[in-house]
């Protein structure tokens, strides 16, 4: 039986603390070293297959530039960076070095999810996207709410349609943003952060020809087609997360395609924040 993979854990925060757990219960994989802000000694001193970063996003970048470039794949925690240049930085040493790099949109791991992607081809075309997230009280105090929550919604929309928005825009109020993404062919994606909602809330409705998709996360029902629930899997998005990433370092499966959506949200982002 081969040994499990060692992967270190930058950031002992409530996701740092996430991540421990979830690789505790992932089978051929282990939690060989943590670190917080001497997070340069777990990279030099060796022993380590892979590392996921979850500290503020303010360092994301050095620290997954510094592992790629010890080559070690990493996993880093969502928003991918806050700024565009640092983004496309991870990604060209990545390409260049030819090193695994994911970045953790969550969502886009979750079974509800990708049950709806499979299921887009059978309804026609894509029409238009709309989608609700948020939940009670601030947003991350380390990061505003259209990086925190927009990411996800906005990774969906990238993933889905597979393109990047012509045009991006967003408006805001102290508790709630909207953004518009204009797409070609006229498809229109409309996305409501909130951080004033009774309880946690995540819904991505995608309208078709024949049918409009529904994603709901905290329900019962996660996935709905013109009406009617379809049953998928439930799992935890967080474990399919670390259980594809340990299996892409065994594989020495060299993907761009993570990192490139990661450079495709962080740009949408950026341009909305300009357009507040």
């Amino acid at each position: 039986m081969p040994a499990p993979l060692r992967l270190g854990l930058i950031g002992a925060g409530a996701w740092g603390r996430n991540y421990a757990r979830t690789i505790a219960a992932t089978p051929g994989a282990a939690l060989a070293w943590t670190a917080g802000r001497e997070w340069r000694g777990l990279l030099d001193r060796g022993g380590i297959d892979g590392v996921i970063v979850a500290t503020p996003p303010q360092v994301h970048a050095e620290i997954a530039l510094a592992a790629i470039d010890a080559g070690i794949p990493v996993l880093v925690e969502k928003p991918f960076t806050l700024d565009v240049a640092q983004a496309e930085a991870v990604r060209d040493l990545a390409r260049a070095r030819r090193v695994v790099t994911m970045v953790g949109h969550t969502q886009l791991f979750q079974p509800a999810y990708r049950a709806l992607k499979r299921l887009l081809p059978e309804h026609g075309a894509v029409r238009a996207v709309r989608s609700q997230a948020g939940g009670p009280g601030p947003s991350r105090p380390d990061v505003p709410l259209l990086w925190d929550w927009g990411a996800h919604d906005v990774a969906l929309c990238l993933d889905l349609l597979g393109a990047s928005p012509a045009r991006a825009a967003a408006t805001s109020t102290a508790v709630t943003v909207e953004l518009s993404l204009a797409f070609a062919g006229g498809v229109e994606a409309n996305l409501r952060l909130s951080s004033n909602l009774p309880q946690k809330v995540r819904e991505l409705e995608v309208v078709c020809e024949r049918a409009t998709l529904v994603f709901r996360d905290h329900v019962e029902n996660q996935l709905s087609v013109a009406g009617r629930a379809v049953p998928v899997a439930r799992e935890l998005p967080l474990n399919v997360v670390v259980r594809e990433f340990a299996a892409a370092i065994s594989a020495a499966a060299f993907d761009p395609a993570s990192v490139e959506l990661g450079v495709g949200v962080v740009r949408v982002l950026a341009a909305c924040a300009r357009e507040r």
